[in-house]
């Protein structure tokens, strides 16, 4: 049984490039906003904060392997 963070993650891993810059936007915009909450005390929830900073991490963890991924082949390439 997959955990739910590898869940969360393959459900990003599904989403092209262009929603992926999209959902990192978004996931930026809602721990500015829960920050902002969070300090004037009108928060409840005070783990959103948290999470929503780990799912940045794995969107920027995402993006990172397909950037790596789309170098490797020119790497061996050039070595061949």
């Amino acid at each position: 049984m997959a955990s739910k963070g590898n869940e969360k993650a393959e459900k990003l891993r599904d989403l092209s490039d262009e929603d992926l810059a999209k959902e990192l936007e978004e996931a930026h915009r809602e721990l500015f906003t829960s920050r902002l909450q969070l300090s004037t005390r009108q928060l409840a929830n005070t783990s959103l904060a948290r999470q929503h900073r780990r799912h940045i991490a794995r969107i920027k963890t995402i993006q990172r392997q397909r950037e790596l991924a789309a170098a490797a082949p020119a790497a061996t390439e050039g070595n061949a």
